[in-house]
């Protein structure tokens, strides 16, 4: 892999003496005068409790944006705008002054009259109240019709700046200045290719949308008699980074894959039957006479009706409130779009273009994900053309310190046998001292793990694969006789008399408790239909489970508060279907409350096909074994630190607290969102070099200290109680027809109004939290730097978010900013999720190939010169993981290449790989400009050697001890919900911030939760 020294991001920012980039628009503001009328119609026959306060709008914003593609709509809830500092009139619609008319009046005044005729309880729906009230509020808008007002020179990226100098876009700058730079660039001449051409046309955007996006025509790719489509993403984001007065606009490229093969047995496509399907739109002709015929790509959403067995047009959704119009373009039929789609993506003009999005559940896909840096550059490049005078690219990044700057015991690329045994001779000690810690004894310490199996292939599997993982000799007393006589010995053990293997070595002796699972303990949970409330009816069913587990474990001797080890074996999630039946989440508290902590491993028969594809590139069922057992150990506290290099200029003793937010979805078993703040803290040991002591904090009030980390995860159990009382029946998603709930989801709804309220409960209980926390640190001996994660924390830690820190300071209560303990340090870890971290490629020197860079970058200084608040934040990245070390960085996704062979290749197939940008922020060091002061790339460096742990085979996404606090959240999340459509927000860019931690990937069950106060993350309640 070549080598580079610079690093070049898609982010662009003004310079300092640029001219203000200004547009021209015409406005509307909302017909406020509606407002006493509206919300007669939509409280008919509600409680004074259930009344409304505002007029809900959101499903009409959304299906004016359907409806007039060229509108910009603001979410009519939201903050007053503020452009440098002053306050902005904000309007409700936006257009570009000089364009066609999106929406006339008169449409306009006909599609408010629809959208009034749905609001109401459905039984209220045509009744004479409802009939004199929609002609009331039909009449004012008639005798006072909403006008549109000249907005001129609305400064795109001008902005005010925080106490800590970071920009300050307002709401509505985030959405203007990313849709006017988007219609630039669809206005550039198309990107030519060998062979081809994109074309690219601005997507629709909804109001609460973060950025604008542009998506090129569908690319067919033919592999034998299939064809496979695609499309090219490029996605415009506006952002802030600490510290700097400049906002920044970023371009991120990625993929789109179109489902086109449908099922052989139902012959449609395989929707989910959770959730919604996104379908790209895009008429030949208006979709009303009198309304100009615009570019862009539309989105409405296909759920399916579960009164009418079938796919439809999601009734909340623009597209059920577009169905009251007469359209000259009609919406597909879903029953055909489903069943035909592959003609629905023609591009010649006879009618309706419609692309439905693939998703993983819908089988492997043809087509890879991501561009390699090249061919990413190049497009980049090209795009570049549309930006306006005055905006510029940020500043080439340089590598800091050495080129990979990996630590001192930074796992080889070569693992000899050597490297192994010392690696599980490190397990065996860390064992050891963990055994030698709980028990208070001396000598050889014994310490038992249990096998919960269901097949004899991943018995003998995972047998094999602990032998090796700790590096112990012979096959443990296993009984002999034919293989059948053996099986049998293993089948008839049971809690009490399991068959035991042991296993004696230097350090400690090993015992495996082989225990099949029998009698139903990992079948599909029970749900009783008799039981009313989803919660109650989870609750139930978590709960026997639970107990079974439990006493199961307690028959075979297992202790509770006691911590061991469980590797688990388990069905494929696909197997349960609802997903609510999937027993695994009842399966870890009822171990956890035996004292039994688990990592749970698949039955090999039940992953599905492409599963199984997936996963057996990434290794075999032995491989993902010793993984497993990999994974198990460590939760037990067996953990090898990085070992910092020598140009680390930081303490020897330094140790690292972290926090993570762990938080349930809505749509989790409660229907209501829970937090919990966890921290962790890695300290090294000093008797064994390589290894740490892992503990965690312990708030419970009779507590409030630091205790060993597999304690920590057993009490969080408590945490994780499934309320009966919370849950709520799941509301059809498809109503019947003129009885679609008002704007459903919509924060106005007053059950809906104590969201707030509770954020700052959860706010005051997280600073409580953190006030505690940091306290102890100041109590005890040593440095420590603190580790945070933004997009994780920042909505109950409001402190890091880029408009509220300052730097060198912390906040953790309502007594405001203060300076940092003298022995504290104050680091925030920032991902790309929400593209908040630009996309970048390392640079090549004289015309070579851009490439994968790997190090850790920041901005060039001059010799001696102290580096300034600005330019304290830097950026990690990785070089490839295992699984794609053969992947060109010259791959092309559009047309054949030439290898370095001379031969011509069709890579449209291949995945792509690219490392995420990491971003470090040091909010806070001893930087007093001496040499006594801390070097902020120090403390970035030891970050990104963090993320190096030698125990994995890959560099993981976030530091180690963030990483460590980001597991415990295993033991508090329920089940995930059904997995279904990829969030069309994510837009397979092929970029990974790590190779591996599977379980810190936003999943069904967790919650990826964004603040709408935050920088880039536009999602206004």
């Amino acid at each position: 892999m070549a080598l580079y020294d610079t690093l070049r991001r898609a982010a662009y920012v003004s310079t300092p003496d640029a001219s203000p980039w200004t547009v021209d628009y015409l406005a509307l503001p909302f017909p406020e005068h509606l407002n006493p009328g509206v919300l007669e119609l939509c409280n008919i026959g509600r409680t004074e409790q259930h009344r409304w306060q505002t007029a809900p709008t959101r499903r009409l914003d959304g299906a004016l944006q359907t409806l007039a593609p060229d509108l910009i709509v603001r979410p009519r809830h939201r903050p007053p705008a503020t452009v440098d500092g002053s306050a902005l009139d904000d309007f409700w619609l936006y257009r570009r002054s000089g364009d066609d008319h999106p929406l006339p009046d008169p449409l306009l005044s006909r599609f408010l009259t629809v959208w009034l005729r749905t609001l109401g309880r459905p039984e209220t729906l045509g009744t004479p109240e409802h009939h004199r009230l929609l002609l009331k509020v039909a009449t004012g808008i008639e005798k006072q019709p909403p006008s549109w007002q000249p907005v001129s020179g609305i400064a795109l990226l001008q902005t005010p700046t925080s106490k800590g100098g970071t920009a300050i876009p307002s709401a509505l700058q985030f959405q203007l200045a990313t849709d006017e730079l988007a219609r630039r660039i669809a206005a550039l001449p198309p990107y030519t290719f060998e062979g081809g051409e994109l074309r690219f046309r601005t997507v629709t955007r909804g109001p609460r949308q973060q950025g604008a996006e542009l998506m090129s025509q569908p690319l067919q790719h033919v592999t034998g008699r299939a064809s496979w489509w695609y499309s090219i993403l490029l996605n415009v984001t506006l952002h802030t980074v600490p510290f700097d007065p400049r906002p920044r606009l970023h371009l991120h490229l990625g993929v789109r894959r179109w489902a086109t093969r449908p099922r052989t047995d139902t012959g449609r496509l395989n929707l989910r039957y959770q959730g919604a399907t996104s379908v790209y739109l895009r008429p030949a002709l208006p979709w009303l006479p009198g309304l100009p015929l615009s570019s862009r790509w539309s989105v409405a959403r296909l759920a399916r009706d579960r009164q009418a067995q079938a796919f439809d047009w999601l009734g909340n959704d623009p597209a059920g409130l577009l169905k009251g119009l007469s359209l000259d373009s009609a919406f597909p039929a879903p029953d055909k779009l489903l069943a035909e789609p592959e003609p629905w993506l023609a591009e010649d003009g006879s009618g309706i273009q419609a692309a439905v999005v693939h998703s993983t559940r819908m089988g492997a896909h043809a087509v890879g994900t991501g561009l390699m840096p090249q061919q990413r550059s190049a497009i980049i490049a090209w795009a570049e053309q549309a930006l306006p005078d005055g905006l510029i690219r940020v500043p080439d990044l340089k590598s800091c310190g050495t080129r990979s700057a990996q630590p001192a015991n930074a796992r080889p690329k070569s693992i000899t046998d050597q490297y192994r045994e010392g690696t599980a001779q490190l397990r065996r000690v860390a064992l050891a001292v963990d055994a030698r810690r709980r028990t208070g004894t001396d000598g050889v310490p014994t310490v038992e793990i249990r096998l919960l199996w269901q097949s004899n292939e991943l018995r003998k599997s995972a047998t094999e694969a602990l032998i090796g993982t700790l590096g112990l000799c012979g096959d443990g007393g296993a009984p002999v006789g034919s293989a059948d006589q053996v099986e049998a010995v293993f089948e008839a053990a049971g809690p009490g008399s399991p068959v035991v293997l042991e296993w004696q070595a230097p350090e400690l002796t090993v015992q495996l408790r082989c225990l099949p699972l029998t009698g139903g303990l990992a079948d599909p949970l029970q749900l009783d239909p008799s039981v009313p409330r989803r919660g109650a009816r989870l609750a139930q069913s978590v709960s026997s489970r639970r107990s079974a587990i439990r006493d199961h474990l307690l028959a075979d001797g297992a202790v509770p508060g006691t911590p061991a080890l469980a590797l688990v074996e388990i069905a494929h999630p696909s197997v349960f279907r609802p997903a609510d039946t999937d027993p695994k989440f009842a399966m870890r508290l009822g171990c956890a409350d035996s004292g039994v902590l688990t990592q749970f491993t698949v039955v090999p028969d039940t992953v599905p096909r492409a599963l199984g594809a997936q996963q057996e590139s990434g290794g075999s069922l032995p491989h993902r074994l010793r993984s497993a057992w990999e994974d198990g150990l460590r939760q037990l506290g067996v953990r090898a630190l990085p070992q910092l290099s020598n140009d680390v200029d930081l303490p020897a003793d330094l140790r690292y607290a972290a926090l993570w937010m762990v938080k349930r979805r809505k749509d989790g078993p409660t229907l209501l969102p829970k937090h919990l703040p966890v921290a962790v803290l890695v300290t090294p040991a000093a008797e064994h070099v390589g290894l740490a002591q892992v503990q965690g904090w312990d708030d419970d009030p009779t507590v409030q200290d630091w205790i060993p980390y597999p304690e920590l995860l057993l009490k969080l159990v408590r945490k994780a109680e499934i309320d009966p009382t919370d849950g709520h029946p799941p509301q059809p998603l498809l109503p019947a027809p003129r009885s679609a709930p008002d704007d459903a989801g919509d924060p106005a709804v007053p059950n809906r109004t104590s969201w707030r309220a509770n954020l700052a409960q959860q706010r005051r209980e997280t600073a409580s939290f953190i006030q505690r926390m940091l306290f102890s640190l100041r109590t005890t001996s040593g440095r420590t730097v603190l580790i945070t994660h933004s997009q994780n924390s920042r909505m109950h830690w409001p402190w890091l978010q880029d408009g509220r820190v300052e730097p060198d300071a912390v906040e953790d209560g309502a007594a405001g900013p203060r300076g940092l303990d003298p022995g504290l340090r104050l680091v925030r870890i920032r991902g790309g999720a929400g593209r908040e971290t630009p996309q970048g490629w390392g640079l090549a020197e004289d015309g070579g190939d851009n490439g994968i860079y790997a190090g850790l970058w920041g901005e060039e200084l001059p010799a001696g010169v102290h580096r300034p608040l600005n330019h304290r934040v830097f950026y990690s990245t990785t070089r490839k993981p295992v699984t794609f070390t053969k992947t060109a960085v010259t791959l092309d996704r559009l047309a054949l290449r030439r290898n370095s062979k001379g031969n011509l290749v069709n890579e449209v197939g291949k995945q792509a790989w690219n490392p995420a940008l990491v971003e470090i922020a040091v909010l806070g060091c001893r930087s007093n400009g001496s040499a006594a002061g801390d070097r902020p790339e120090a403390l970035a460096l030891a970050m990104h050697q963090l993320r190096h742990a030698p125990e994995y085979t890959d560099p993981i996404s976030m530091p180690l001890p963030l990483h460590l606090a980001g597991l415990a959240q295993e033991y508090v999340l329920p089940m995930q919900a059904e997995g279904g459509e990829q969030d069309p927000e994510q837009d397979d860019s092929g970029d990974a911030a790590a190779a591996v931690d599977p379980s810190l990937a936003p999943a069904p069950g967790l919650a990826v939760e964004t603040d709408p106060e935050e920088e880039g993350q536009l999602q206004l309640f």
